[in-house]
């Protein structure tokens, strides 16, 4: 294998199949909490970083949005990862006896209609593929795991229900993290900005440093805020546009950005994903 790349959560989890598919060639290493792998990947133990954003069905990923600005880290490549959720169980156990799934809470939230048909009681797990890992460990026929087939395959877990969840194109975007940043890198097809900023404190700042971006035709896919600091008027914005910083017209919107805000800070330029 050539390098490391660090995910959140036990081996099996969303995070670790995100490595698989994005950067297959590389070890993938499992990590307690979001800022374990950020900590791995500036200290330079691992080569990359791979972190979750956003889910098609749930939405964005709570603190994430906080983390990536003060990381030191820089976006290198985006991935969309279908998230197919499973009942797992104990080798041989069927569905009937089955009375409790545990998960986190967000996969939880994306299997809720399959949970009530089958009468299941939800039970909070620390992660995914944690979950799998305990149901193993406990060999209580009575509960199940919802998580990856790659988790069953690592625990020895029978998958019991494939791809239960409530919607069918519950897709989870990532984002592969580096210590360095290729502002200059072209992939062969569109690609993609992500920056935060803040605004001046003055009338319409917000609206005066977004029309650039209407007026040269510079599609938004994505603007978030967050507060600073733990103040309600300090206020930050996460944005993803199209594009590229040299291309003529994102040029001129980003001027037009600097000049009624602050502290503009692109975090990284990369291929848009072909699931787009």
């Amino acid at each position: 294998m050539t390098g490391r790349i660090a995910f959140q959560g036990e081996l099996g989890a969303y995070s670790h199949q995100a490595c698989r598919q994005a950067r297959p060639d590389m070890q993938a290493v499992p990590c307690r909490t979001f800022e374990d792998v950020i900590e791995l990947c500036r200290a330079g133990e691992v080569d990359l970083a791979m972190l979750p954003v956003e889910n098609s069905t749930y939405g964005r990923v709570a603190d994430i949005h906080t983390l990536l600005p003060g990381s030191g880290l820089r976006i290198i490549d985006e991935a969309f990862v279908r998230v197919h959720i499973n009942l797992l169980a104990v080798p041989g156990t069927p569905l009937e006896a089955i009375t409790a799934a545990m998960s986190h809470t967000v996969l939880l939230g994306q299997c809720r209609e399959f949970l009530k048909a089958h009468n299941l009681r939800a039970v909070t797990g620390a992660d995914t593929a944690g979950s799998a890992k305990l149901v193993a460990e406990r060999g209580d026929r009575s509960l199940g795991a919802l998580a990856s087939e790659l988790a069953g395959e690592i625990y020895g877990l029978d998958v019991v229900a494939r791809q239960i969840e409530d919607q069918a194109n519950n897709t989870t975007r990532f984002l592969v993290m580096a210590r360095q940043a290729d502002l200059s890198r072209r992939g062969s097809g569109p690609m993609m900005t992500t920056f935060t900023f803040k605004v001046r404190n003055i009338p319409a700042a917000l609206y005066k440093a977004l029309g650039g971006f209407a007026t040269n035709g510079v599609n938004m896919t994505k603007l978030e805020s967050y507060m600073v600091g733990g103040s309600f008027t300090a206020t930050a914005f996460y944005a993803d546009i199209e594009g590229h910083p040299e291309d003529p017209a994102v040029a001129r919107a980003l001027e037009e950005l600097v000049y009624f805000t602050e502290e503009l800070d692109i975090l990284g330029v990369y291929p848009s994903d072909r699931a787009r």
